[in-house]
């Protein structure tokens, strides 16, 4: 079991992926607290497992979510059903890597943490607002990171509409199309047993389209992402090793040199690499093209 474990912290450590590490995390958090209801099933104290499970569940009352503020970010890290992750984490991974391989790694951290925020504010308003939630408020808490994998979905298929998927039983499909039928599946839920969650699929996606409609004019709204990131990367990034030598009574520190390819820059490309890349698309296909010619066609594409 050590050695699970350490080897997820190893493949959590050395990845450059971000999106792999959201659902590392989610994966995590899964399995402890499948562990967690086990042990505390078997031991007949159920009770506490309720109570850790409440703590992480974001609740649609205002005067609870008040005590427990934090439930707007864990309760998108947190699944209590097997097929609940594995549709979201599906659904996050293929979406997600679209907009990784064009947008870069961040911009896929920040649909995902924008669109969960919002999904989870969606919800608290809108049954704190709405008449037909009134009597529903009391009891009535959300937790999984549907709303969050709707933001990454709605983002890649807002950011390259005819670009698609081949389906089982159905052949290639447009991902525009397959955004569009889980908005229509979830405003049609919105009256149902789960018409929080739904809710909140409805603020991710609309914060997906919102953030990459923004991108695209030159505006990005995960800033602050970035910035809390950075932040977050240099608490917890180690140290480099010191190494002291002699060489005619002198002293040398020895410093490794940081470097990823996510956190780069791509320069504007001139018209000749722009049709260049076109050349290769007409020729190819946009899957032809490498992670620095997605970024370069998109970086031109802001141009005014």
């Amino acid at each position: 079991m050590s050695n699970i474990v350490d080897d997820v912290k190893r493949e959590f450590a050395k990845s450059e992926n971000a999106l792999v590490k959201i659902i590392l995390i989610n994966t995590a958090v899964f399995l402890i607290l499948l562990l967690m209801k086990i042990v505390l099933t078997l031991s007949q104290s159920s009770n506490v497992y309720a109570l850790v499970i409440n703590m992480l569940q974001l609740p649609a009352a205002t005067e609870e979510f008040i005590y427990k503020p934090w439930t707007l970010i864990t309760y998108f890290f947190t699944h209590d059903d097997i097929f609940h992750i594995l549709f979201n984490m599906l659904f996050l991974y293929w979406f997600g890597k679209l907009v990784d391989e064009y947008l870069g790694a961040k911009r896929v951290v920040a649909l995902y943490m924008l669109g969960g925020i919002a999904g989870g504010l969606i919800y608290i308003v809108l049954y704190n607002l709405l008449p037909y939630f009134q009597a529903h408020i009391e009891g009535s808490r959300m937790l999984g990171a549907s709303a969050a994998a709707f933001s990454v979905a709605v983002g890649a298929s807002t950011l390259l509409p005819n670009y698609t998927f081949n389906l089982i039983f159905l052949g290639p499909v447009r991902i525009k199309f397959i955004a569009l039928f889980y908005i229509i599946l979830s405003l049609a839920q919105t009256v149902g047993p789960n018409a929080g969650g739904n809710l909140a699929h409805l603020g991710g996606a609309f914060t997906g389209y919102i953030f990459i409609k923004l991108l695209q004019n030159g505006t990005d709204l995960g800033k602050p992402i970035y910035g809390l990131l950075s932040i977050w990367s240099r608490i917890f990034r180690k140290r480099p090793s010191m190494q002291v030598t002699y060489r005619e009574r002198q002293v040398y520190r020895s410093t490794s040199v940081y470097s990823s390819s996510s956190s780069g820059t791509i320069e504007m490309p001139d018209q000749m690499e722009i049709d260049s890349i076109l050349d290769k698309i007409s020729k190819s296909g946009y899957e032809s093209l490498t992670r620095e010619e997605k970024q370069k066609l998109f970086k031109a594409s802001q141009q005014k």
